[in-house]
């Protein structure tokens, strides 16, 4: 890729989507895929965590980061017969097989977890954190443009994966869980 990174057409808080139509940077849509980007370089992070050596797990989270670009190029779409690539109903149920996997080692839930535990854990509860914020964009985006079901449903189930992932690395790790105490 030669040319410079650099184009000055963004200065005053205008991008472009894939139709080459300009919007403002805080559109709604803009919020979605730059949410979804965001979540993707967290999952980065996570990948580059320490101990992560489940290589089902490794191999889950890229295809993930895929699945995420896919989903970010598609919001980045306003055309109306924008079409979603690389994501099926299988890449959901993907996600289901291993969080059931991880579940049968896990004790039952005694009510609501802290985040935290494991640095590796902690940043599976940031990236569940910031996949619901992207469900939620996605969510509004939808409200005024219709959105591919299938986005709202992996996010959803993505959310749900970190989730049950922070918990069976914790438990891996014998990091006993710490739950939310009201009166505290």
């Amino acid at each position: 890729m030669k040319g410079k990174v650099y184009t000055r057409t963004g200065d005053a808080g205008m991008t472009s989507l894939v139709s080459s139509n300009r919007v403002s940077k805080d559109d709604v849509r803009v919020e979605a895929y730059g949410t979804v980007d965001e979540l993707n370089s967290n999952i980065g992070v996570l990948l580059h965590s320490t101990k992560l050596d489940d290589h089902e797990v490794i191999d889950l989270l890229r295809k993930a980061q895929n699945k995420l670009f896919n989903i970010g190029a598609y919001l980045a779409n306003d055309a109306a017969d924008a079409t979603l690539y690389g994501l099926t109903q299988d890449d959901i149920t993907a996600l289901e097989q291993m969080m059931d996997k991880m579940s049968e080692v896990l004790p039952p839930m005694r009510g609501f977890i802290l985040p935290g535990g494991t640095r590796l854990s902690a940043q599976a509860d940031r990236c569940r954190t910031i996949t619901r914020r992207a469900e939620r964009r996605v969510v509004t985006l939808n409200r005024t443009a219709p959105v591919n079901s299938l986005v709202l449903e992996y996010l959803n189930r993505l959310s749900d994966f970190f989730f049950v992932f922070a918990r069976y690395n914790n438990i891996q790790n014998q990091v006993e869980e710490i739950y939310w105490d009201k009166d505290a």
